[in-house]
């Protein structure tokens, strides 16, 4: 497989999209990491005023790690944000903490598309351990049944990142409109959180595509789709 020249005319369109989308995402959160809020708020403030005007109380802002390891697990009802969104009163990290705020605002709304996702988690994380394992090792020994039970466990990964689609975009959805309806930020402003937010949205897409152009692969090489072994 390593050798074969349609291997990677399957995966580049992925490769490229997912390329081009760190970049954005590197580009945009850096010029509106030097763009200061009018108001002056942090990223964990800003989280913490969005969630306060929704009627969310519960849920701990805390500082982590990391760069860009900002997330809100539902389970323990954490708001966790990296130091450089936490603490920073950019444009750019209000962006990221209230999109993470977005998460919560779902979890207390009982947004389905979330909780889908949270079910899908240790299906995913064995589909991506193994699937692609599986899919490989039946290429080798061309065994088109080895090959269907990795591509049904890879498909799980698969699934999950579509799921995460509508919870990301929805998300960010709700940041963009909120942060503007509660004073949060100024109108003008609202051009660097889109920004920002929508490059990290194209992440994404650019996941799933790669994903599925892999699984479109070794169907195609195992004769499963298109006719062809």
């Amino acid at each position: 497989m390593f050798f074969d020249p349609m291997y990677f005319v399957f995966i580049i369109p992925g490769l490229v999209l997912s390329l081009w989308a760190s970049w954005r995402v590197k580009v945009n959160f850096k010029k509106y990491s030097r763009v200061q809020s009018s108001r002056g708020l942090s990223g964990a403030q800003a989280a913490a005023e969005l969630l306060q005007r929704e009627g969310i109380l519960d849920v701990q802002i805390v500082r982590t790690g990391g760069k860009l390891s900002d997330h809100y697990n539902p389970l323990t009802k954490k708001l966790a944000l990296s130091e450089e969104v936490h603490d920073s009163s950019s444009i750019a990290a209000i962006g990221v903490a209230t999109h993470e705020a977005g998460h919560a605002i779902q979890h207390a709304r009982n947004y389905a598309p979330l909780w889908i996702r949270s079910l899908l988690v240790p299906t995913a994380k064995i589909g991506s351990s193994i699937g692609y394992m599986v899919m490989l090792f039946g290429l080798f020994l061309a065994s088109t049944n080895m090959i269907l039970v990795g591509a049904v466990l890879f498909s799980m990964v698969l699934l999950f990142q579509i799921v995460t689609l509508p919870v990301e975009f929805d998300a960010s959805s709700r940041a963009k409109a909120l942060v503007v309806e509660h004073g949060i930020i100024l109108p003008q402003e609202r051009v660097g959180v889109d920004a920002v937010l929508n490059a990290a949205a194209l992440t994404y897409v650019a996941a799933a595509i790669s994903t599925l152009f892999t699984l479109l692969y070794f169907l195609w090489r195992s004769g499963l789709i298109g006719g062809r072994r």
